[in-house]
């Protein structure tokens, strides 16, 4: 039976497992997410459900990307990366010539090598820094394979598609290691885990969709001491911080947040 108490039953199995706090999410979308599939699957209730889908690995990670809404695309929302290209990161090397960048929630991988293509091309043969975190340790399996399909890769250029990636079998194109290896990967937990500090720019886009605005305050706010002086916080086209004064952010650009230089 699909009740609080079931709820309340679930969400404590769900942390226990997976460390994932369900509070710090937007009830009535995550329960009507979730509801989906203990509906389509005839379970009486959200526990059994979970009863059921932890008993077997690959149908627990299919339900816990399902939960963590790994969408991506290679350089997602074209026009915001070409001002990340020709604005954002020409800024940012005037002060350090060696980038620290965290990819947070990097999903399928699609964003950190997005970030490595265009920094190969504005400093080549400079070593950057590109941290790559999620907490979906399957989807970062997937990440560090970095073998995509062709509609992943469809809002980049055919040039650099060429260029950086090798055809393989199925029609697939995987990342070249020039490539991955710039990359470091990690599991980690933003609404829980500590975070690093001292980056230069924090990308952190389409991840907040079902956070409460409390969770969400929390987050841009941890995010604003990990920057340095004059660091720049990136986040989706859907996802404009109206706040960001109040949390100590100036705006350098729609969708782009700085943190003060003094």
């Amino acid at each position: 039976m699909m009740d609080d108490r079931d709820w309340a039953e679930f969400k404590k199995k769900l942390k226990a497992k997976t460390e994932i706090d369900l509070d710090l999410y937007k009830e009535p979308q995550m329960k009507r997410r979730i509801g989906n599939l203990v509906t389509r699957g005839k379970f009486p209730g959200y526990t059994a459900y979970f009863d059921h889908v932890s008993q077997d690995k690959d149908d627990f990670a299919a339900f816990i990307e399902y939960l963590t809404i790994n969408v991506s695309e290679f350089f997602r929302t074209p026009e915001k990366f070409g001002k990340l290209e020709t604005d954002v990161i020409p800024d940012l090397l005037k002060r350090s010539p060696h980038l620290n960048i965290w990819s947070a929630g990097c999903s399928i991988g699609a964003e950190p090598y997005s970030l490595a293509i265009i920094l190969k091309e504005l400093t080549p043969g400079v070593k950057h820094r590109i941290l790559a975190s999620d907490l979906d340790i399957e989807i970062l399996a997937k990440a560090k394979a970095g073998v995509y399909n062709e509609n992943e890769l469809k809002s980049m250029t055919p040039e650099r598609r060429a260029r950086y990636f090798d055809r393989v079998e199925g029609g697939k194109f995987a990342v070249k290691d020039e490539i991955k290896r710039v990359i470091e990967f990690k599991r980690h937990n933003l609404l829980k885990d500590p975070f690093e500090s001292g980056f230069d720019l924090i990308l952190c886009r389409n991840v907040v969709i079902y956070f409460t605005e409390e969770a969400k305050d929390q987050l841009y706010a941890n995010f604003f001491k990990a920057l340095k002086p004059g660091g720049i916080l990136f986040v989706g086209a859907t996802e404009a911080i109206l706040n960001f004064r109040k949390l100590g952010y100036t705006s350098f650009q729609p969708f782009f947040y700085q943190k003060p230089l003094n």
